[in-house]
């Protein structure tokens, strides 16, 4: 660990927060119907879309017809994009030629980019033709981002309101957030990125003479329009396989240095929306301070396991000064390949630019960890401050009892409906995640390479991300079979929609409620007190239920590592 390292880390946090309250101003504006700098040229293109598709922007819906709506919506997308990839061959845009997605895979990466979660159990420069990278997957990077943020913005108006029987209309909050947010930044960023050398173009791979005689295939194509919206909507899934290691998906440190503030710019700026939209941004600041706690721990625990000498490495004659550089590129260093383990699980991001399989075990149980508690620290654009919330309305709960006092929210009651639909969306996660890695073990032995512990890691790993909707995997499972396709599509959809089922009832339920003018007896959820048990509660709730399985992944490793057994 250096002082040059801890400057980056300090100075990433900074500009995460500098960006947080204007940011949060634009979306806000946006999500209300506001006029913003943009309503000029965008208010006639978003009335049209309303017309064509028969929206009255005036109607808006109960939970329960925002839900179906949501659903349905994201069930048709799955459709599209699967029968894309499956009819991929004899489509056009495809100049290498790629073949039909195999249909367990095809199923497996429409899930994936449908529920915001962009598991790759495929390479996509080798598998993916320009028109499913373009249609489909980019596509579904804007469509399942949008969708996010609108249910966030569905349960801050639950908070809001005041005896109102609806929480707004899904089908404007999709066009809104796709419109006046997601579209230009993306833009902006793509922009910028191809500036920086990252491809753009239509062209068929190019045929390179090796120095060794031989050739060697570089892969091109519409890059930079993917990278954009897949880091600003946190959803992963790299044209390449290699993600952000690769060259042309991060070719200089300033595109890694935008990248990675893309991934945490909506999510951060969402705690301000919700303070602007509630009636005090203090709400909002300790949202993201108990984010930014958890956050700020989990890149110090592993920016120090990662500055640590590899053992197997120090035996073999390895300079132990240079620390665990195995799997991380030298241009972006244990720095900020720990940061940006740190911040792509955080954020519900599967996009890597080094390989998680090849940290040390404490510094990958801390990418684990982050997901486990259901990527709240920041977490997925929308996901991450609804997720937190959740937690917020057990952490009120908590507080009442101890006080003998029904527990309130911002002047709302919370009262057994609201816990109990709170636990039914935080409980999901774990379920999926632990029953589904135990019956991985026996039935999908085949797939993992690695014996002992971190065989284990890798598929607790695996069902971590694909549940927690992250996308990020230990390279060494074998993933592309159909017993984990299935599986993991499994995860992935129960991870995503069992989540914002619950959440959308509280968001109904609340916004029904009257406001409660706060007393002497109430619990104070604007400062440092709610930040420290609102902290504390994320990590009981994610301690009590993954500390068995993680003391028989990454800690049992770590320890055997350093008595010298090898796995």
């Amino acid at each position: 660990m250096t002082i040059v390292g801890w400057v980056q880390i300090a100075l990433y946090v900074a500009l995460v927060l500098v960006l947080a309250r204007p940011f949060g101003g634009y979306i806000t504006r946006v999500v209300t119907g506001e006029r913003t700098i943009l309503s000029p040229a965008l208010v006639p293109i978003e009335r049209l879309l309303y017309r064509a598709a028969g929206v009255d922007p005036r109607v808006e819906q109960h939970w329960l017809t925002y839900a179906v709506a949501m659903l349905l919506f994201n069930l048709a997308g799955l459709v599209v994009l699967y029968a894309l990839m499956r009819l991929q061959a004899v489509l056009p845009l495809n100049p290498q030629g790629m073949a039909a997605v195999p249909a367990d895979l095809a199923l497996n990466t429409a899930t994936s980019f449908v529920t915001n979660t962009n598991w790759q159990n495929y390479g996509g420069e080798a598998t993916m033709s320009y028109l499913t990278q373009m249609a489909g997957l980019t596509v579904q990077n804007f469509l399942s981002a949008a969708t996010g943020i609108a249910l966030a913005v569905a349960l801050i108006r639950g908070f809001a309101r005041k005896s109102a029987a609806t929480i707004g209309n899904f089908w404007v909050d999709l066009t809104r957030i796709t419109l006046y947010i997601l579209l230009p930044l993306s833009f902006a960023i793509a922009l910028v990125l191809v500036w920086q050398g990252m491809p753009q173009n239509l062209d068929a791979y190019v045929q390179a003479a090796a120095l060794d005689g031989g050739s060697q295939t570089i892969a091109q194509g519409p890059v930079a329009s993917q990278v954009a919206i897949k880091m600003l909507g946190t959803n992963g899934g790299g044209f390449f396989n290699a993600n952000a290691a690769h060259p042309y998906e991060n070719p200089t440190p300033l595109s890694n240095l935008i990248q990675m503030v893309a991934i945490f710019a909506i999510g951060a700026a969402l705690t301000n929306v919700f303070g602007r939209m509630v009636g005090d941004e203090r709400q909002g600041w300790a949202i993201l301070g108990a984010m930014m706690i958890l956050f700020i721990a989990g890149v110090a625990v592993t920016y120090w396991a990662e500055a640590q000498a590899n053992p197997a490495l120090a035996a073999l004659g390895v300079d132990p000064a240079g620390g665990n550089m195995e799997g991380k590129e030298v241009r972006f260093g244990i720095t900020l390949s720990a940061l940006f383990a740190t911040i792509t699980t955080a954020a519900s991001c599967g996009a890597v630019n080094a390989m998680h399989d090849s940290f040390l075990p404490l510094g990958g149980m801390i990418p684990l960890i982050n997901m486990q508690l259901g990527e709240v620290i920041v977490g997925g654009v929308g996901a991450g401050l609804y997720g937190m919330l959740l937690f917020a309305i057990l952490a009120v709960f908590i507080a009442g009892l101890m006080v003998g006092r029904t527990p309130e929210y911002l002047g709302k009651k919370i009262e057994a409906r609201e816990v109990k639909l709170a636990m039914l969306a935080v409980l999901c996660l774990p379920l999926m995640m632990l029953v589904l890695t135990a019956v991985a073990l026996p039935l999908g032995a085949a797939s993992i390479q690695d014996p002992g512990p971190h065989g284990f890691s890798e598929v607790l790993y695996a069902f971590t991300s694909a549940a927690a909707n992250n996308g990020s995997a230990f390279g060494g499972l074998s993933g592309n079979t159909p017993f984990y396709n299935a599986t993991l599509a499994l995860a992935m959809f129960v991870g995503r929609f069992f989540v914002i089922l619950p959440m959308l009832a509280i968001a109904g339920a609340l916004a029904a409620k009257t406001t409660l003018h706060a007393s002497h007896g109430t619990f104070p959820t604007d400062g440092p007190l709610f930040v420290g048990l609102l902290t504390g509660v994320v990590l009981i709730v994610g301690g009590l239920t993954f500390f068995p399985a993680l003391a028989l992944g990454p800690v049992v490793e770590h320890l055997s590592m350093l008595a010298g057994t090898t796995f």
